[in-house]
């Protein structure tokens, strides 16, 4: 037969446990000090565990103790996380025994993003911010919701972790959380808030699935073009010819004077890389600055404008397409209609590698550029 656990003796002066007996449902009975006379004080309360009682005592001797807070106790186990509640409680409490004044409340996570994105966006100005850049860090504290009244001291690697792993983002996107939570933390060491940065050793858990795709097929082309009227389908086309990412287009600089389009994101070699305009697309390009000022105003708005516009046609795809189907069109005509390599490369965006010759001594003028896309047959 099992036999009750002993505790340990408490000190002269600081209450009592007593043992009631098994078959009780609080058989613990929580007595305050006794009197100069040895008496002993009717029980502060009853409880169901002897360490409730001695968080009891704890509290009663620091003078914080409420009657009724053995209610508010719940089950204490490691499994829970309880204990370490239990702990931070009882330490508090026997601080202000001690006299040993409270620690003033940490900064939540919160307080460090109003700091961090004031010192990014607003006091830096040696330099500027695209929108998307600034939407990232706004997005990435909105995907952060369970951290923002936590003390950042208190959050912890496998918290972040497990932050990152949960979330039901695509591959860019957690690529985005993950480069936000390594700022801010990474700002938060820099002003010392922190001794070291619990996001440094964040990783992604899902294969890259950013250059996946299905392209569209001559078929599916000719369909487009067809409707090429509905403004969600003219931007697939314009996506389709140009070969940009849809993300791309939100800082994309558009030359209607040289028929060329300059910008790009990710790698060096995607950044500032110049397509020229392929004649097909270029009154589509114009009418839709003209109509709305630019190529895409939203992202989220656009891929259920699209959804919108391939169903009736039958071209949702299985998989359902997607903006990024186009990247992979443009890649695929490419390909058909014998657009030199490199130059494919050179308008994607895509590293040459170890080719010295021609990432390092490779040039080409525009006219160049224009002469290989132009190779793109369109069945107007």
């Amino acid at each position: 037969m099992p036999t009750r656990k002993k505790h340990q003796r408490l000190p002269n002066g600081y209450g009592s446990i007593r043992y009631l007996g098994k078959g009780r449902r609080n058989a613990y009975a929580v007595h305050p000090p006794a009197d100069i006379d040895g008496n002993r004080p009717a029980a502060l309360c009853y409880v169901d565990d002897w360490m409730k009682g001695f968080i009891v005592l704890t509290a009663y001797k620091a003078g914080t103790y409420v009657p009724g807070m053995e209610t508010s106790l719940g089950e204490i186990s490691p499994s829970n996380g309880s204990v370490d509640a239990v702990v931070k409680r009882l330490l508090s409490d026997y601080n202000q025994i001690r006299g040993v004044p409270a620690p003033e409340p940490g900064k939540t996570f919160s307080q460090l993003y109003e700091e961090f994105y004031t010192w990014k966006f607003e006091r830096d100005k040696s330099r500027s911010y695209s929108k998307s850049t600034v939407q990232m860090v706004r997005s990435g504290f909105k995907h952060c919701a369970a951290l923002h009244d936590k003390e950042i001291r208190q959050i912890s690697y496998q918290e972040l972790q497990a932050l990152l792993d949960n979330d039901l983002q695509r591959h860019a996107g957690k690529e985005h959380l993950q480069a936000f939570l390594k700022q801010i933390f990474k700002y938060a060491v820099t002003v010392g808030d922190l001794d070291r940065s619990p996001a440094a050793a964040l990783q992604i858990n899902i294969l890259n699935d950013d250059e996946h795709g299905v392209p569209f097929s001559d078929e599916e082309l000719t369909i487009l073009w067809a409707n090429k009227e509905d403004p969600a389908i003219e931007l697939l086309l314009i996506l389709c010819y140009s070969g940009w990412r849809i993300s791309e287009l939100l800082t994309l600089k558009i030359d209607l004077v040289n028929h060329s389009m300059t910008g790009g994101i990710k790698t060096a070699a995607g950044k500032n890389r110049v397509v020229p305009i392929h004649h097909a697309i270029l009154p589509l390009i114009q009418r839709r600055l003209s109509t709305y000022g630019t190529l895409v105003a939203s992202i989220q708005v656009y891929r259920k404008e699209m959804a919108s516009a391939l169903a009736p046609l039958g071209l949702s795809g299985n998989p359902k397409h997607t903006p990024h189907d186009c990247r992979h069109t443009f890649s695929r005509l490419c390909e058909k209609y014998g657009v030199r390599e490199n130059d494919r490369k050179r308008m994607m965006g895509h590293s040459f590698g170890s080719d010295i010759t021609n990432g390092i001594y490779g040039h080409r003028e525009l006219e160049d550029l224009r002469a290989e896309i132009e190779k793109l047959k369109v069945d107007l």
